[in-house]
């Protein structure tokens, strides 16, 4: 993840989720990249399940694609309002492990 975060996006950092959108919204087609090791830190550092925090992620990279952005404070405060959201709506519907 580090190797494209540094070739594609020009960015020197790990990250958890790479979305590479392929079609303009309303499309949602892409190319995704997870890091499952920076899910499962993720998961430790928040006190969160493997599972809700891997449903966190791939809500975060649909939301990229449906035009949200995360680069200041307040459009990352939206982005986690909206993935908040969007894990309650996903609960109602399955279960965790």
């Amino acid at each position: 993840m580090l190797e494209i975060n540094r070739a594609y996006l020009n960015h020197d950092y790990y990250t958890d989720i790479i979305t590479f959108p392929s079609e303009d919204f309303p499309v949602l087609s892409a190319d995704i990249f997870i890091s499952t090791d920076r899910v499962k830190e993720n998961a430790t550092t928040y006190g969160s399940s493997y599972t809700k925090e891997l449903h966190r992620v791939i809500i975060h990279g649909l939301l990229h694609l449906c035009g949200y952005r995360d680069k200041t404070d307040d459009e990352a405060d939206k982005m986690r309002a909206k993935e908040d959201a969007a894990l309650v709506e996903f609960d109602h519907y399955f279960t965790e492990d």
